[in-house]
């Protein structure tokens, strides 16, 4: 599988990474089938975050690492911190409520229960789960530098962040923030349609549009790498668009493409996503072996620039 290097920290990660946000959901045999898969199919980078199955989702990965016989040299470990569940035990603390926490506290202790949970010694990405509007920089500052002089953490990134909220903190860090995770898919590509719809009084587009700020164009200048979550969602969490009546212009033209390229509606869909010179890597959901093994016809779908537009629009943008 491809590799491509995460912002410009000289670490190089299979394009198609694998989130195990949903692996609570299997037994141990199941989940260390699943890891397992996902390394032979050449994916040898994998997402979590500490509020995921509410800590359980950490747990079992850590485990089928083991469980699968996986060298943990030959892998990469990124978590994402700074969501407090209303259970606050789940992270550590016996506060109870939803909210959002960039404290120096919280997130060294975030750390240390989430390397528990993942039966290692250090996390190759640290990620800041979404925007907390009460952060201090300085204390995020100071959570990173001990972390990193611990060995804890090697790497640091966002997610889900505007350019302001990237700039805030990285002007108080003196680590290099490499990554930014977004939703992004065919059906939820506003950082594509907000640039595309410049100048355009009253866009086609604007029933859906969410401003993102033009955080594509921001991450390219930067030099950050944008990882792609929910590859295949449309809405938040409403569902996928494979398969779906909903998007049946969409499905065939996936489908002509993917017969095109002896390939699958899903691979080409994620190609879709690849093409674009941003460099983005792409976080596949899915635990299913089968789906996972689907994901190595990737490298097979070579995308014309008119195929990516074709599929753009199918998907219901515009183009002005």
């Amino acid at each position: 599988m491809k590799q491509i290097e995460l912002g410009q920290s000289g670490l190089n990660a299979s394009q198609i990474a694998l989130g195990v946000m949903r692996i609570d959901r299997k037994n141990a045999q199941e989940a260390a089938k699943t890891v397992s898969t996902a390394f032979d199919a050449g994916i040898n980078y994998y997402d979590t975050a500490d509020i995921y199955g509410a800590g359980k989702s950490s747990t079992i990965f850590g485990q089928a690492l083991k469980d699968a016989g996986i060298d943990r040299n030959k892998i990469y470990i990124q978590t994402k911190i700074g969501i407090i569940l209303k259970n606050g035990q789940i992270n550590g603390d016996g506060l109870t409520g939803l909210r959002y926490d960039f404290s120096r506290e919280h997130l060294l202790s975030a750390v240390d229960i989430e390397l528990q949970r993942l039966q290692t010694d250090h996390i190759d990405f640290l990620l800041l789960h979404r925007p907390d509007t009460l952060m201090e920089p300085e204390e995020i500052a100071d959570a990173f530098s001990q972390l990193e002089a611990s060995g804890k953490v090697l790497h640091f990134g966002v997610s889900n962040f505007t350019p302001y909220d990237i700039e805030l903190v990285q002007q108080a860090v003196s680590q290099r923030l490499e990554v930014n995770q977004l939703q992004f898919a065919l059906t939820h590509a506003n950082m594509i349609s907000e640039n595309i719809q410049m100048n355009i009084d009253g866009s086609p587009d604007s029933d859906t549009h969410v401003r993102t700020f033009d955080i594509l164009t921001y991450m390219r200048l930067h030099k950050m790498t944008i990882q792609a979550w929910s590859p295949f969602q449309y809405g938040m969490f409403a569902g996928v668009f494979i398969d779906n009546p909903k998007f049946k212009e969409l499905n065939d033209q996936l489908q002509t493409l993917a017969d095109k390229y002896h390939s699958n509606k899903s691979a080409v869909a994620v190609a879709w996503i690849l093409k674009h010179p941003a460099n983005i890597q792409t976080i596949l959901g899915s635990t299913s072996p089968e789906h996972i093994k689907q994901m190595t016809e990737v490298d097979d779908v070579h995308l014309s620039n008119q195929e990516w537009y074709d599929l753009y629009q199918a998907a219901g943008y515009k183009i002005p």
